[in-house]
């Protein structure tokens, strides 16, 4: 499928926006990586909760993004991320009454489609600027996903630590592309105060 087929609508999103957004994205990300390597691997209830909403949380924030730019049925990848993402995070739901490996081929399928999207959606919105870490990070991801699902079917015992690794692969993709596009923004700056 070429990206001309799965979105047929470029964005043009602002600078702006996107320094928010990644900057947003990382922060959360963050967050749950902290809490992931601190209290949630020993407290199991919590991890749960914090593994549904992972997905969950990248669903919502595709909506978000996708609305600055004409809304989901503009934006193919982020559509289909979203829709992917949510049901993932019902997929990890019903995954936690079996076992955790079960929770990382969930993620792993989830993470391998993801990455594609994010890829694409990189690809689309090139000109906006710092997509060159968006499509590494999506390369990684899809990557990351196989490997997950590869893991999931040993039989070493896994958790939320496992999975937390990622997602701070994650973070650190959307703190570079936020600081990048800032910096750009202030060369752009200067250069207009030059002129």
């Amino acid at each position: 499928m070429s990206i001309q087929a799965i979105d047929q609508h470029p964005i043009e999103s602002s600078s702006s926006w996107l320094k928010s957004y990644y900057f947003i994205r990382f922060a959360v990300s963050a967050i749950w990586v902290a809490a992931a390597f601190t209290i949630a691997k020993s407290m199991p209830a919590l991890a749960a909760v914090m593994l549904v909403a992972y997905p969950a949380w990248d669903a919502l924030a595709n909506v978000i993004d996708a609305r600055q730019s004409g809304g989901l049925g503009r934006n193919k990848s982020q559509m289909l991320n979203f829709i992917v993402s949510a049901i993932t995070a019902a997929a990890v739901f019903v995954a936690l009454g079996r076992s955790m490996n079960a929770v990382l081929a969930v993620f792993g399928a989830w993470a391998a489609l993801a990455g594609l999207f994010q890829l694409v959606t990189g690809v689309r919105r090139w000109r906006a600027g710092a997509q060159w870490a968006m499509i590494l990070s999506g390369v990684q991801s899809a990557l990351a996903g196989i490997f997950f699902v590869i893991m999931a079917g040993g039989t070493k015992a896994v958790g939320i630590t496992d999975i937390a690794p990622y997602a701070a692969f994650g973070a650190f993709y959307f703190l570079i592309s936020a600081i990048w596009l800032t910096v750009s923004d202030a060369r752009h700056g200067s250069n207009r105060v030059a002129a």
